[in-house]
């Protein structure tokens, strides 16, 4: 066994991993660019990202997440259709299988934190089988400050990455070849069968959201900035409502791009870079994260290159649309380097609601915030998922993230609503989806009407503006923005014909009644009756 670098005191044989063949202890950078390239995992590009393929599964495989039935967290999971079980002993014989497929194969080992505020931060070891998905996890997570804490650092949680083993589900149990496999009470992580690099990340949020409720701190699926004045905004949305692009702004400092904590103390980043998607980013509309796809360091992930000129095609998503780049956030100017900032001032949530119903923005109730939490509405559209017909589909994620809540929705909400009334939050609703029609006819709302409405919010130029009562959707929206035509704040003036209007509005608003009936015993009648109503 070769190791390279400085190894750990805690060594791999603690995870049971035995007769590798070199063992890369937290190599920096430029060595794991070194070995990408030897290995041929990936190509450089002009100005020195670094294109990696991730195979067929460019995206994240929900269907193949799940949790081991264990006594230390089985009475606390929220067992769902988003949280399977596995039996302890089909998670024994696939680890084991593991372990034998490591044996002679070369391994790469980050030693890291998630958590940027040090009273919370969990120390996690990151075991890879390829170079490029140890530089992801190098750029994602909280790297430790000198060599003696990396030496003497003591995992509280260990992922296992080998994209190249797959399972037998008829053995194991599994869904398919692939698997994202949590146990919490061996605190391990395996992942295998896809290359897709997020479920690296979203595997250890998943961790953080067991882990944190139960010490009070809300665990969020959001991203967070900052104004010159210490105000601390943040943006719940789920993929593709433009979280990372309405965070990463000019105007104030970015603290993360997706997940925080939220403790007694204010608001905490729980990682270390971005993973931001990039599929025809504008230069012009998000200048922060455009010139991080053009850095050394940075990932791309299923990006357009031209092989003779390594320049990269933002705009080609012949792969897929879910195109990345994850790179750390120091990457970014105007970041805040700690992590760690205040209580918010404003939650913003998004949502892309593509049948053009909901108004652009809406100010929310305590309430209201509390229904739409639990709500975690989006729409798709077809081609960002297989399956989809042409008619979009509403999609309702309970706390923005229901893929990664281990514990019940409930647990997460009422700390949010604590949080809410102990801060006296603003809230406010975006749809950043479209306007004037549904998918087909009408058009996205234009960033720059987005940003200039949530700019004045977070001003708090639109809480003495005058707002109207949606009929349908019960939303107060302001009647005036300074930046937005002012027939745009009110979506049924938009459409060509309101009566068609009315129509989809009482469609989506059916939608979201049904989808809370879940809720319904559980949250008290403010909250309950704080949705769309059932007569207009």
């Amino acid at each position: 066994m070769n190791l390279k670098n400085l190894p750990s005191h805690y060594r791999l044989e603690h995870q049971g991993i035995k007769n590798v063949g070199t063992i890369y202890w937290n190599p920096p950078t430029p060595i794991l660019y070194e070995e990408i390239v030897r290995r041929r995992e990936g190509v450089m590009a002009h100005l020195g990202p670094m294109v990696v393929r991730t195979g067929h599964h460019t995206g994240r495989s929900p269907n193949d997440k799940r949790i081991v039935r264990e006594k230390t967290s089985e009475k606390k999971i929220w067992w769902s259709p988003v949280n399977v079980p596995m039996e302890p002993e089909k998670f024994e014989v696939l680890y084991f299988r593991m372990l034998a497929y490591l044996q002679g194969k070369d391994v790469f080992v980050q030693d890291c934190f998630a958590g940027a505020d040090p009273k919370y931060q969990v120390p996690i070891r990151i075991i890879t089988e390829s170079a490029w998905h140890n530089l992801f996890s190098r750029n994602m997570f909280v790297q430790a400050k000198n060599r003696s804490e990396l030496a003497h650092h003591l995992p509280k949680f260990t992922i296992i990455n080998v994209p190249k083993f797959h399972a037998m589900p008829e053995m194991d149990g599994t869904n398919s070849e692939s698997f994202i496999i949590v146990n919490f009470g061996k605190r391990l992580i395996l992942i295998g069968g896809t290359s897709y690099a997020g479920e690296i990340k979203k595997s250890v949020f998943t961790v953080l959201n067991y882990l944190y409720p139960q010490e009070k701190v809300l665990s969020m699926h959001c991203s967070a900035n900052v104004g010159e004045k210490g105000d601390v905004a943040i943006f719940f949305g789920l993929s593709g409502t433009g979280k990372t692009t309405l965070s990463a702004d000019v105007e104030r400092l970015l603290i993360g791009d997706d997940e925080h904590g939220w403790s007694d103390k204010g608001i905490f980043n729980f990682e270390g870079g971005c993973y931001a998607k990039v599929i025809r980013l504008s230069p012009e509309a998000e200048p922060e994260i455009y010139e991080c796809t053009r850095r050394f360091g940075t990932i791309l992930e299923n990006v357009g290159i031209d092989t003779e000129t390594r320049r990269i095609d933002l705009n080609d998503g012949s792969l897929t649309e879910n195109t990345r780049a994850a790179y750390p956030i120091s990457h970014i100017a105007r970041a805040v380097r700690s992590g760690v900032a205040g209580h918010p001032r404003n939650i913003i949530m998004l949502t892309y609601d593509a049948f053009g119903v909901l108004p652009p923005i809406a100010k929310l109730s305590p309430e209201q915030a509390m229904y739409q939490f639990l709500s975690g509405y989006t729409a798709k559209v077809a081609g960002t998922e297989k399956g989809l017909g042409k008619e979009p589909q509403a999609t309702f994620s309970t706390c923005f993230g229901a893929p990664f809540m281990a514990l019940p929705p409930t647990v997460y909400a009422g700390l949010l609503g604590e949080r809410i009334k102990s801060h006296k939050v603003k809230c406010w609703l975006v749809n950043t989806g479209l306007s004037g029609g549904p998918f087909g006819v009408g058009g996205r709302i234009k960033i720059a009407y987005t940003r200039a409405m949530i700019h004045q919010a977070l001003a708090g130029k639109l809480d003495d503006v005058p707002t109207q009562t949606d009929p349908i959707f019960r939303l107060d929206i302001p009647q005036y923005c300074n930046g937005v035509p002012e027939e745009i704040l009110e979506p049924r003036s938009t459409w060509r014909l309101p009566r068609e209007y009315d129509v989809k509005a009482r469609d989506l608003a059916a939608r979201f009644r049904e989808n809370f009936k879940q809720f319904s015993s559980k949250v008290s009648a403010r909250i309950k009756n704080a949705g769309p109503g059932d007569s207009y």
